[in-house]
C-alpha cells in the first residue's frame, strides 16, 4: 500500500496565481464533449470523457490550481472556516498539490508542511517531503519541519484501488487510522482533523476514537465531490490535547 496514493486530487492543471474564495465551479461548460476512441480503452474513453465535461477541470485550470480537488478544500473551509491567517498546517497526500495552493493562501503568514509519496513541483509558502506518510521515520521528518505543533491536520490520502470493495475499503480506514494517530501526536489543543474516508469508513473504532479526541466529529460530501464517489471527509474539531 502506497502512503498517500489518492483518488481524489485530480491530474495536474497549472500552477498559475490562485484566489481561493468563491467556489462555483460549475455551469462553466456545456456538458456535450464526446472522445473517439483513436486506440483507447473503454474505461480511458470514459475517464477522457468525464474529465472534459467536469466543470471543475475547467474551472480549476482558468485558476490556476493544480487539480480539481482544490475545490473540495474550498467547499469545506468556506462552510466551517477551518483555516485562518498564521496557522500551522500538515497536508498528507499532497501532490499535485492543489490542496496546499488553498492552504498556502488562506493562512498567509502560517507554515504549511506537506507530503506525498509523489514528486510535487514546490509551491511558495509550502515546505514539501516526498516520502511515504508510512515509511517509519515519516513522523519524525514531519515534526522536524514543523518545528513545534500543529493547528490543522489535512488528509486526503487512498490506497490504489484493487477493485475489489472490502479490500479497498480497509485500506482507506487504514491510512485514516494513521493519519489520526499523526494528529494525535502534533495537534495543538483546540486543533482540527480532516480526513478522506469511503462512506462508512469511520465507523467502529476509528470513530470512536476520533470522538473520544476531539468534542466534535461529522462527516461531509462537497459538491465538488463526485456524485459517483464513495469518498465523503470527516471532520474533527476541538482537539481535547491529550497527546498518545
Amino acid at each position: 500500500m502506497t502512503g498517500e496514493r489518492r483518488g481524489g486530487r485530480g491530474g495536474r492543471s497549472g500552477a498559475g496565481g490562485t484566489t481561493t474564495r468563491g467556489t462555483s465551479g460549475r455551469g462553466t461548460r456545456d456538458l456535450a464533449v464526446r472522445v473517439r476512441g483513436q486506440g483507447r480503452t473503454t474505461s480511458q474513453q470514459r475517464w477522457l470523457t468525464r474529465q472534459l465535461n467536469d466543470p471543475y477541470v475547467a474551472e480549476a485550470q482558468r485558476r490556476g490550481f493544480r487539480s480539481r480537488a482544490a475545490f473540495k478544500l474550498i467547499e469545506l473551509d468556506d462552510r466551517l472556516r477551518l483555516l485562518r491567517p498564521g496557522m500551522t498546517v500538515v497536508d498528507l497526500g499532497a501532490a499535485p498539490g492543489g490542496w496546499t495552493q488553498v492552504v498556502v493562501d488562506r493562512v498567509k503568514g502560517g507554515r504549511v508542511v506537506a507530503l506525498d509519496i509523489l514528486p510535487m513541483v514546490a509551491i511558495p509558502g509550502a515546505e514539501t517531503i516526498e516520502m511515504d506518510f508510512l515509511a517509519e521515520e515519516a513522523p519524525a521528518r514531519l515534526r522536524a519541519a514543523l518545528g513545534g505543533g500543529a493547528d490543522l491536520v489535512l488528509s486526503d490520502m487512498a490506497a490504489s484501488a484493487t477493485g475489489h470493495g472490502p479490500t479497498d475499503h480497509l485500506r482507506i480506514v487504514g491510512l485514516a487510522e494513521a493519519a489520526h494517530a499523526f494528529a494525535r501526536e502534533v495537534l495543538n489543543a483546540g486543533g482540527a482533523f480532516v480526513c478522506k474516508v469511503f462512506q462508512g469508513g469511520t465507523e467502529g473504532t476509528l470513530l470512536t476514537a476520533l470522538k473520544r479526541d476531539f468534542a466534535e466529529v461529522r462527516h461531509i460530501k462537497p459538491p465538488a465531490s463526485r456524485a459517483d464517489s464513495a469518498e465523503v471527509y470527516v471532520i474533527a474539531r476541538g482537539f481535547r490535547g491529550e497527546h498518545g
